[in-house]
C-alpha cells in the first residue's frame, strides 16, 4: 500500500528559524548535529528537516553529508525525501537522485509535482536517456503530466538529450507558456548546434529572462561566434557572473585573450563579483599565451577572491600555468601551499617538472606521492616515464612501467607506451625499443614509429631507421619531415645515394619540405603535445594581453 506523506503545511519552514542562517559552516553543522543527537535525533520532525534542508542546499559541498544524516532518519517525510533529492540532482554526483528515487519507490512513498522534476534533471546531467524516458512514463502514471513544473522539466529533459521534436511538441502543446519553457526549448536547438532555430525561438519569446539570454550568448560563444555573442551581451538588459564567464570563456577558446582580459577587466569595473570558473578561464588564457606577467596577476586575483586560499581546481590551473610559462620554482610553491590535493594536483606538478626538463624533482614528487598511499592513475604515470626519458633512467622507468600494470591495474595506453619508446631511443636501446614496439598491446600509431624514426636519426642507425619508417609512411605518406629524418640518416652515414633517391621519391609522390624548422625540436614537441594533450609553447608571447 502507498503511503501518502504529508508536508505539514510547512513549505517556508526554514523561515521560521534562526537555524539555517546559523549553520553556515561544516563544523557549526556538525555541532548542531551533535546537540540534535544528545537530545534524540529522530524526536523532533522539524528539526530533522532543517538539517536535511541545510546540509542538502544550503552548505556547498555537505550534500554527502545530508547522505549521513538522512541514512539514520528512522522516518523521513516525502519533504525531506524530495529536498534530499533536489540536493543530489544539482551535485556533482547526481547519479544519487536517481538512486534515491529507487529508495523511495520501494519504501511505497507517493511523490508529488516536485518529486520528478528533481530526477529528471539528474538524468539530463547524467544523460540518462532510457532512464528519463522511464521517469517520463511515471510522471504520466501519477498524472502530473499537465503540471507546469513537470511539462517545463520534461521540455528541458528532452531537448538537452537531443528529442528535440518531443521536446517541440511538448512546448506546442502547452496553454500557457512560461519563460521556462520558451528558454528549455532555446537551448535544446542551440545543444544540437542548431542556431537558427535557437535564435528563432529566441526571437519569439514574448518575454525573456536572464536564463534565455544566456542560453543563447552562452550558444555563440561556444561556437566562436563572438561578434553575434557580443551584440546580445550589450543588448541584455540585467547581467549575471554566467553572462560575463559566457564571454570570456568564448574569448579564450577563440585565442582572443587580450579580448578575454579586456571583459575581466570591464566586468570589475562594473562592481560584478567573478567566480571560480571566471578565474579558470583567464588562467587558461594566460598558460596558452605564455604571459607570465598577467598570469601573476591574475594569481593575486584568485586569492582575493579565495580569502588567500586556492580551491583543487584553481590551483591545478595555477600549477600548470607557471610550469608553461617556465616559472618551476612558483610551480612548487603553490602545489606545496595548497591544504588539500587530489591525484588531478599532484599530475599537475609531476608533468609540469617533467615536461620542463626537472626531471629528479618529479620522480621525487611522485614517489612522496605514493608513499602518502596516494594511488597515481594513467596521467600519473605519463609524468613519471617522461621523467625518466629525460632523466635517463632506463631501469626505473622499466619498473613503473610494470608496477602500472601490475600493482595499480592501469591499463598502458598509447601514451604510455610512446613514453616507454622515447625513454628507449633516448638511451640508445634500439633494437629493445623495436622489440618493445612489436610487443605491444595496442596497434602503434604514426607517432610511436615517428619517435623510433627521430631516435634512429639521432643514433645514426640506418636500417633500422628504414623499417621504422616504412611503418610511418603505411600511416601518412605525405609527411615532408618524415622522408627529410630518413634522409638525413643515409647522409649521416655517407649514403648519398639512398638520400638521393628518398629525395626522387619526395618528388615523385608530391610530397614538398616544410621550411624553416628544426627536426629534432619539431619531435620533441610533438612527442609533449602527444604525452600530455597541451600545445607546444614558444619562448615569445603570443596573442599577449596587457
Amino acid at each position: 500500500m502507498i503511503r501518502r506523506q504529508t508536508n505539514d503545511k510547512t513549505p517556508n519552514f526554514h523561515q521560521q528559524s534562526k537555524l539555517w542562517r546559523e549553520c553556515t559552516t561544516f563544523r557549526k553543522l556538525r555541532q548542531v548535529h551533535a546537540s540534535m543527537i544528545i537530545n534524540g535525533f529522530n524526536t523532533n520532525r522539524f528539526n530533522l528537516r532543517e538539517i536535511i534542508y541545510v546540509t542538502a542546499l544550503v552548505i556547498p559541498s555537505a550534500i554527502s553529508y545530508a547522505h549521513q544524516v538522512f541514512d539514520h532518519i528512522t522516518q523521513p517525510d516525502l519533504f525531506m525525501w524530495n529536498t534530499m533529492l533536489r540536493g543530489s540532482a544539482q551535485s556533482p554526483n547526481p547519479r544519487k537522485a536517481v538512486f534515491l528515487y529507487t529508495q523511495m519507490e520501494k519504501k511505497d512513498f507517493r511523490p508529488d509535482r516536485y518529486t520528478f522534476p528533481f530526477v529528471l534533471k539528474a538524468c539530463t546531467k547524467l544523460g540518462w536517456v532510457n532512464v528519463g524516458f522511464g521517469v517520463h512514463g511515471k510522471i504520466m502514471k501519477h498524472g502530473f503530466e499537465d503540471n507546469t513544473f513537470a511539462r517545463n522539466t520534461l521540455i528541458y529533459f528532452h531537448a538537452n538529450v537531443g528529442h528535440i521534436e518531443i521536446a517541440s511538441a511538448l512546448f506546442d502543446s502547452l496553454g500557457t507558456k512560461q519563460v521556462v519553457a520558451w528558454s528549455a526549448l532555446t537551448a535544446g536547438y542551440a545543444r544540437r548546434g542548431d542556431l537558427g532555430m535557437a535564435r528563432k525561438v529566441f526571437d519569439e519569446m514574448p518575454e525573456k529572462d536572464l536564463i534565455s539570454w544566456n542560453v543563447m550568448i552562452t550558444a555563440y560563444a561556444k561556437r566562436g561566434e563572438m561578434e553575434s555573442a557580443r551584440v546580445l551581451f550589450d543588448q541584455v538588459p540585467k547581467r549575471d557572473v554566467v553572462t560575463w564567464n559566457a564571454m570570456i570563456a568564448g574569448y579564450v577558446n577563440g585565442g582572443l585573450h587580450k579580448e578575454a582580459l579586456d571583459m575581466f577587466e570591464e566586468m570589475t569595473s562594473l562592481g560584478e563579483r567573478p567566480d571560480e570558473v571566471t578565474m579558470l578561464s583567464l588562467v587558461t588564457a594566460c598558460t596558452d599565451s605564455g604571459d607570465l606577467d598577467v598570469g601573476e596577476k591574475i594569481h593575486r586575483s584568485v586569492l582575493v577572491l579565495g580569502g588567500g586560499e586556492l580551491s583543487i581546481l584553481l590551483g591545478n590551473a595555477l600549477i600548470d600555468m607557471y610550469a608553461k610559462c617556465g616559472n618551476i620554482d612558483k610551480a612548487i610553491k603553490i602545489f606545496r601551499s595548497m591544504k588539500e590535493k587530489v591525484v588531478t594536483t599532484w599530475n599537475s606538478i609531476i608533468g609540469g617538472l617533467a615536461f620542463h626538463g626537472h626531471s629528479e624533482e618529479a620522480i621525487r614528487i611522485f614517489k612522496e606521492m605514493c608513499s602518502l598511499k596516494l594511488r597515481p592513475n594513467d596521467i600519473s604515470f605519463v609524468g613519471v616515464l617522461v621523467a625518466c626519458s629525460h632523466a635517463g633512467r632506463v631501469q626505473e622507468g622499466r619498473e613503473y612501467f610494470r608496477l602500472m600494470k601490475d600493482k595499480y591495474n592501469v591499463e598502458p595506453n598509447l601514451r604510455h607506451y610512446g613514453c616507454m619508446v622515447d625513454l628507449l631511443g633516448r638511451a640508445g636501446l634500439l633494437n629493445e625499443a623495436f622489440e618493445f614496439v612489436n610487443k605491444m598491446d595496442i596497434k602503434p600509431n604514426a607517432i610511436i614509429w615517428r619517435t623510433l624514426l627521430g631516435s634512429c636519426r639521432v643514433h645514426n642507425n640506418v636500417e633500422l631507421g628504414k623499417c621504422a619508417n616504412e611503418e610511418l609512411l603505411k600511416l601518412r605518406w605525405g609527411e615532408s619531415g618524415d622522408y627529410v629524418l630518413l634522409s638525413n640518416i643515409y647522409a649521416s652515414q655517407g649514403e648519398y645515394d639512398g638520400a638521393e633517391r628518398l629525395r626522387r621519391v619526395m618528388d615523385d609522390k608530391g610530397v614538398r619540405k616544410a621550411a624553416a624548422s628544426s627536426l629534432v625540436d619539431a619531435d620533441e614537441e610533438t612527442l609533449m603535445h602527444f604525452l600530455f594533450n597541451s600545445k607546444p609553447q614558444s619562448n615569445k608571447k603570443r596573442g599577449l594581453i596587457r
